[in-house]
């Protein structure tokens, strides 16, 4: 009788899968893992550039008064480019926190800080004066 060698167990016979399919196979992972890792890292790079650089526009509230039972002034600072166009919604609540007045103002003035008074009427004594938001005017 012949002795059979014990092999380790599960092998596929030597050749089955031609010389070196292990190492192309593992080469082919490797590569698209690491085209896939420089896709995500550009990825993350573009959306954090464009998180931080924005639009270049930025507002907010100095100040606010109530000057009667139908209206808030409110003193707005707006930064921006000098030659951009910009509409910031500015609005105001009651006691109740209820919406009582609302209004888009276009900001154009060719300057890179603008500081104005606007009046916003009310439908009922306002409690607050609040920017909404300040983005880039549509074009049209």
């Amino acid at each position: 009788m012949t002795a059979v060698q014990p092999g380790p167990p599960h092998s596929p016979p030597d050749g089955r899968y031609g010389p070196g399919a292990d190492a192309r196979a593992d080469r082919g992972l490797r590569i698209a893992a690491v085209v896939l890792g420089v896709l995500a890292a550009a990825g993350i790079v573009w959306y954090g550039w464009h998180y931080v650089t924005g639009t270049g526009v930025s507002g907010q509230v100095v100040s606010f008064r109530t000057v009667s039972d139908r209206a808030v002034e409110i003193h707005l600072e707006v930064h921006k480019d000098p030659d951009a166009v910009v509409v910031c919604t500015l609005r105001s609540e009651d006691a109740e926190h209820n919406e009582v007045g609302r209004k888009d103002v276009t900001v154009s003035r060719r300057s890179g800080q603008v500081d104005t008074i606007v009046t916003l009427r009310t439908t009922a004594r306002g409690q607050t004066g609040e920017l909404v938001h300040c983005g880039s005017a549509p074009r049209g």
